[in-house]
């Protein structure tokens, strides 16, 4: 670790131009789940291409093929960049994922500044992306920059895998990554920074996130939509079915009232359970951020296993139903209900498939309507854990202590990256979830933002942790 304070003095000395290189990604409108925006995703895998190569990276796009859209028209996938920086077989290697496609946002939408103009207000960088996922990955290209500078030899191996389809389910990596399974079935550790702090205040490493399961339980009535006053009373209406079954997959208190889900999932361990005693979480704090009107749970360790590592079942929403402002006296002729479950270890989306699907079916005919039912399971995705003991958490840890003075907080996630399992699966090595920005931030919503302190000193713990892993 002898040049690391060297590392540390020069981002603070080149961080403007750091901060200048997120404003030039932001600012181009890489949306991955708008057709009209795929010209900006492939321009912006090849800007990161760009960038890497001017280092000394040796660079490729992998052709990932085509999106099939719902109009039938076909639409070429964004290319993920691919990177190699060091072929030292001394050397241990570490492959660095992220993406670099973003969220929908327009100024109109409840933005204080233009969403594709890096702002600055108050120590805090606002712009789509900055934190999701694009502020992590110019932080890495700013801690092989300093190196540059500075005339340091890498410490380890890096290869790099920049998707730019994360936003849409990440289609087309996973055939990706398998077609290239020799390209890095060398690989030692991998990190990924693509999540957030528990807080604002300390930092953490992430050993876990739930996986998903959806549903759709389409309901219909009629051929066509029909008038309430002429024929209201006199059919069975689609939408007081689906009511009724929707409000029978969850109390208000949070229980999965499916049966045999609650026997899936892992049981809790001594070491696992003192892991949340440890954790700088307040439950109040959580509470007024969220602007939630209460609380499932009021103790913190409740609180963050209900959002960690118990399943959870939300609704969210019914296609097909009228929504818009004003009354409109219309029943509807078909419609959709959607939910998910979270599923945490030990279950799959097979086993969970299953349970939903006979509870639903039992449920509808114990309803005894004459209507058509039919239920359809949507994407699906697996939990992950991972051992927070092992060495690549060990040499994250040490990283932060290095930078923060603190040890990290060890957190699992609620939501999921499925391209987390998928590296995992294929390059059989350790898997980190490494964050650098804090709570927040706001991804995916308005005033997306991450603070300058943040990504300064996130390039600093990236930058030691390269060190700590070749110790």
């Amino acid at each position: 670790m002898e040049h690391i304070d060297a590392v540390f003095k020069s981002i603070d000395e080149h961080q403007e131009e750091f901060i200048d290189l997120l404003r030039e990604s932001v600012a181009i409108r890489s949306v991955s789940a708008d057709p009209a925006r795929r010209g900006d995703c492939i321009h912006m895998s090849e800007w990161a291409r760009d960038q890497l190569r001017t280092l000394g990276v040796e660079t490729s796009l992998w052709d990932l093929g085509k999106q099939k859209l719902s109009s039938g028209e076909e639409l070429p996938l964004p290319p993920a960049v691919f990177g190699v920086y060091g072929r030292d077989k001394s050397k241990k290697t570490l492959l660095i994922y992220g993406h670099l496609d973003v969220q929908p946002a327009e100024k109109e939408d409840g933005w204080n500044t233009d969403p594709f103009e890096l702002t600055e207000i108050d120590g805090k960088l606002f712009g789509r992306g900055s934190t999701d996922d694009k502020g992590p990955v110019i932080a890495w290209i700013a801690v092989l920059k300093v190196l540059k500078k500075l005339g340091i030899e890498l410490p380890i191996n890096i290869k790099f895998v920049l998707e730019c389809m994360e936003e849409s389910s990440s289609e087309g990596l996973d055939k990706g990554l398998e077609d290239n399974i020799d390209k890095i079935s060398d690989v030692t550790y991998s990190c990924i920074s693509d999540n957030y702090w528990l807080g604002r205040n300390k930092p953490c490493l992430t050993y876990g996130l739930r996986g998903i399961c959806y549903y759709f339980v389409e309901i219909s009535c009629a051929r066509q939509d029909l008038h309430s006053g002429i024929n209201g009373g006199s059919v069975p209406e689609a939408l007081n079915d689906l009511m009724w079954i929707m409000s029978q997959l969850v109390t208000v208190d949070g229980q999965i009232l499916i049966p045999g889900i609650a026997e899936l999932v892992a049981p809790l361990t001594k070491e696992e359970d003192d892991l949340y005693d440890k954790i700088d979480f307040c439950v109040d704090t959580f509470k007024n951020e969220t602007g939630s009107h209460g609380l499932i749970a009021d103790n913190k360790k409740n609180l963050l296993m209900n959002r960690w590592r118990y399943p959870s079942l939300s609704l969210h929403g019914v296609e097909g139903a009228f929504s818009q402002p004003g009354a409109k006296t219309v029943i509807p002729a078909k419609v959709t209900g959607k939910f998910s479950l979270r599923i945490v270890p030990h279950m799959t989306p097979e086993a969970t498939d299953k349970l939903v699907t006979s509870y639903l079916d039992s449920l509808w005919a114990k309803r005894k309507s004459p209507n058509t039912f039919k239920v359809t399971s949507g994407h699906g995705g697996m939990p992950w854990v991972a051992d927070f003991r092992d060495s690549n958490f060990s040499a994250g840890s040490r990283a932060i202590e290095r930078v923060y003075g603190m040890t990290p907080d060890f957190t699992r996630e609620g939501g999921s990256i499925p391209v987390t399992l998928t590296i995992q699966e294929l390059t059989k090595s350790p898997v980190m979830l490494l964050p650098i920005g804090a709570s927040d931030d706001m991804a995916h919503s308005q005033n997306e933002k991450i603070n300058r302190e943040n990504f300064v000193k996130g390039m600093k713990v990236l930058a030691a942790y390269l060190f700590e892993l070749a110790a």
